[in-house]
């Protein structure tokens, strides 16, 4: 379903995301080449593609379905992958959302494990549960993605099963294929527990990162 989105820039320490357009596509083409081994089961456009990768974007947020964010690490300045807001629900009144959700997600090796996925998850979610006072916030990924299966659990997010052959298979060599989705979700009730988790995490994220650049 369509549904405009305000979606302003959201800052961070670490991280800022700021809403995808072409001036991105140079540090994104970088950041996608760095190491693919990760990108099994996620849409990660190579170099040559994000021209294109980006014109797609913004062809369905122009069409209310999407709202995609360039993720910058704040360190460097430096495009190092994308999120965005997809499938927003609105209430029949049509005056607010009722529930969105967060995915196409991907990083940069070098920033994986870094904070910025758990910053940018945590400005997502504060801007949904705080500005759209959403009811629930979706998170879904390939149910056999290990990786980002346990990325969403330790974000704070709670998984809520697997759907069967759910979706389009994004995994090389599947096309034509469905998936079977893994679940998660946050809701408004959950939200103050997962706030305070995640702002902990980002901490000592923070924390650490500066520490190194001490020492450098």
């Amino acid at each position: 379903m369509s549904f405009p989105l305000d979606t302003p820039p959201l800052e961070g320490r670490l991280v800022r995301l700021e809403p995808l357009t072409h001036a991105h596509a140079a540090g994104l083409a970088a950041a996608a080449e760095e190491e693919r081994r990760a990108y099994d089961y996620t849409v990660v456009p190579r170099a040559e593609e994000v021209t294109g990768y980006i014109d797609a974007r913004l062809a369905h947020a122009g069409a209310g379905l999407l709202a995609p964010y360039a993720q910058v690490d704040r360190a460097t300045g430096r495009a190092v992958g994308v999120t965005s807001f997809l499938d927003p629900r609105p209430w029949p009144s049509g005056t607010g959302l009722y529930a969105v959700e967060i995915g196409g997600t991907w990083l940069a090796a070098s920033a994986q494990g870094t904070g910025v996925n758990s910053e940018a998850k945590y400005l997502l979610f504060r801007h949904a549960f705080e500005h759209w006072n959403v009811v629930r916030v979706d998170l879904r990924t390939d149910a056999r993605n290990e990786r980002s299966r346990a990325a969403l659990a330790a974000v704070g997010a709670t998984f809520e099963g697997v759907l069967r052959n759910w979706s389009p298979s994004w995994a090389p060599g599947e096309d034509g294929r469905l998936r079977d989705s893994a679940m998660f979700s946050v809701t408004p009730q959950e939200w103050p527990a997962t706030k305070e988790h995640l702002e902990r995490r980002i901490a000592q994220k923070w924390a650490r990162s500066r520490a190194v650049l001490s020492e450098a």
